[in-house]
């Protein structure tokens, strides 16, 4: 019998190991795999804790890897000093199931998931964006705010939120790394020519209507009874996602809209075709295990080369 030999990566490890730009080219590779179907990834199963917390299960297969995220939730964590995600991805070799890597859980989901937010600009904002607001001042803000200022090393970005202090701290911190390039407001600066939220509000935390000149991007309201847009400014909208199927289930903002889900464009449709500019665009990101599946091909790859 042969035993599995495989590389467990920590979550440094892990981020080293999934580089932006060549994580946001294997995302952008997959999302056409995954609308040709030659990725396979189920829509997430949850489990709840029988105290608190939920466990994700989020499998996907490929001809070449398949993959298996398994990410428990836990609010609770956070009065403790503990991550509130934790868990494993595990990456398989197609052809005999063999063990190939362990990922950690955490730091791939925040970087790929700020990679997907990198691959709607690149694809609904070609001509790159100059002042990006962030909504939001958590850890994935701080992922897009590292994407950001790797891919796009000329742009400035705002953190803004519910809390003014929170947001001035946050960017304070980042200020250390990135200079004045990142700076806080109270609210979201007029100039910014893309918003991108992150938050995990139940009530819209963005009203302003749509405009031609600012691309939105939606990362939180992944339930039913989420949202961070107004259906007003969603309505106006020329919509993506980058998982239509995944959207239907889980898009809060989309799903209180009661938008026409036939009018939802599939990002990999706008790839290798601009998006028409006839209205202003909103792109939704609900994640994927396909996604999942591309990081695990990225930190393969870097591992390869090291």
């Amino acid at each position: 019998m042969t035993h599995a030999s495989y590389t467990v990566l920590s979550a440094q490890k892990t981020a080293r190991a999934l580089p932006y730009p060549e994580l946001v080219a294997q995302i952008g590779k997959a999302v056409a795999q995954y609308a040709a179907g030659t990725i396979i990834a189920p829509t997430r199963q949850v489990l709840n804790y029988p105290q608190t917390g939920q466990m994700l299960s989020m499998p996907a297969v490929s001809h070449d890897i398949g993959v298996h995220k398994l990410a428990n939730v836990m609010p609770d964590n956070q009065d403790q000093d503990q991550g509130m995600i934790q868990g494993l991805v595990s990456v398989y070799d197609a052809c005999n199931g063999m063990p190939l890597l362990i990922l950690d859980a955490p730091t791939l989901s925040e970087r790929r998931t700020a990679a997907v937010s990198m691959l709607g600009i690149q694809a609904l904002w070609p001509q790159g964006p100059e002042h990006i607001t962030l909504l939001g001042y958590g850890q994935q803000a701080l992922a897009h705010c590292d994407a950001i200022m790797t891919l796009y090393p000329k742009a400035r970005v705002t953190l803004t939120g519910r809390s003014p202090d929170r947001a001035q701290a946050v960017a304070q911190s980042l200020q250390a790394r990135f200079g004045d390039r990142v700076q806080a407001a109270a609210a979201v600066p007029d100039k910014t020519d893309v918003l991108i939220a992150l938050t995990s509000s139940l009530t819209p935390v963005y009203h302003e209507a749509a405009r031609p000149d600012r691309l939105l991007i939606g990362l939180g309201a992944f339930k039913p009874d989420m949202a961070e847009f107004e259906p007003h400014t969603l309505l106006a909208s020329r919509l993506y996602a980058d998982d239509v199927v995944g959207a239907r289930q889980e898009a809060g903002d989309l799903i209180q809209a009661k938008v026409d889900w036939e009018q939802v464009h599939g990002i990999h449709q706008v790839l290798r075709t601009p998006a028409p500019r006839d209205k202003p665009l909103f792109f939704k990101s609900v994640g994927s295990a396909a996604w999942d599946l591309a990081a695990a091909r990225c930190a393969l790859q870097h591992l390869s080369q090291a």
